[in-house]
């Protein structure tokens, strides 16, 4: 912890002093910095490293996404360092700046509010972007977990339900399209929000290349269990919109999304929710 301090401090470049250091996440990795500037300013920042939910390599990946991100304008924090292999900071370790707003959405959201994060996926997918070793492809949303796999292996219980839509989806090809950045894990609780608009994507350790009807998909599925069956609609409009064209294979891509989720993790009115949303995917394949 010292060597990784004393790194912290390093990268403020003697311009600001370490103020309180918090937890988001259960006393450990990521944790939120407050620094002061010399005026006397405040602000805030995010360091992250390994932790008993993150990865080294997810470190790296984080990393190089925010730098695509700025590359190309994308909302999203800004990477201020990193140390991928920690050699400096003793352990992996990367310094992001803090977006303003809430990662906390209504209990019942505009329309509004769906279709900016639509939107804000949609501009994600306008960087082409080919796999790479810390951006690597991604086949599924949350791509390091394969919960179909697991069920066909008998590591995890399943149900009628998910083993008919596991075979229908095995049996078809993935669809072609373009290969393009993707966030890998799009849930409200990964955006910062307010006063209707997205104003930045949050916590891109899955990130890398992919089809976009990998956070289509995703987005989808997580606020149909979320709210109601028009959410994902707005969704997918904002989407539309925003990129100028139709989504391909969305059935294919919601299917998949609802399909790479833990079988008895869920209270059963958010697995109803679930299993409403793979049937219509199913309906429409």
């Amino acid at each position: 912890m010292r060597e990784l301090l004393a790194w912290l401090t390093a990268q403020l470049d003697g311009r600001m002093t370490v103020g309180a250091i918090r937890s988001l996440h259960g006393g450990e990795s990521p944790w939120w910095i407050d620094v002061t500037a010399p005026g006397g300013a405040t602000s805030s920042l995010v360091l992250r490293c390994p932790s008993s939910r993150i990865t080294a390599e997810q470190i790296a990946t984080n990393a190089a996404a925010l730098t695509v991100a700025e590359r190309h304008g994308l909302p999203a924090p800004r990477l201020v360092a990193a140390d991928p292999d920690g050699r400096t900071a003793g352990t992996p370790a990367s310094l992001e700046t803090v977006v303003p707003g809430s990662s906390t959405w209504p209990a019942t959201p505009s329309a509004e509010l769906l279709l900016a994060a639509g939107a804000a996926v949609a501009r994600v997918h306008t960087v082409t972007l080919a796999p790479q070793p810390h951006l690597p492809w991604r086949p599924r949303p949350i791509a390091v977990d394969d919960f179909a796999a697991d069920r066909r292996a008998g590591r995890m219980p399943t149900t009628a339900l998910l083993e008919l839509a596991d075979e229908l989806v095995q049996a078809i090809t993935p669809p072609p399209g373009p290969v393009v950045f993707v966030h890998g894990d799009v849930w409200p609780g990964n955006t910062v929000v307010g006063g209707g608009a997205v104003h930045a994507l949050i916590d891109w350790k899955t990130a890398g290349a992919g089809n976009p009807g990998v956070d289509l998909g995703e987005l989808r599925k997580q606020v149909a269990i979320l709210y109601d069956d028009d959410a994902p609609g707005h969704v997918l409009r904002g989407w539309e919109r925003a990129g100028g064209a139709r989504a391909d294979d969305v059935a294919y891509w919601d299917a998949v999304a609802a399909l790479n989720t833990p079988t008895g993790s869920y209270s059963r009115h958010a697995a109803d929710r679930r299993d409403a949303f793979l049937r219509a995917a199913l309906a429409r394949l």
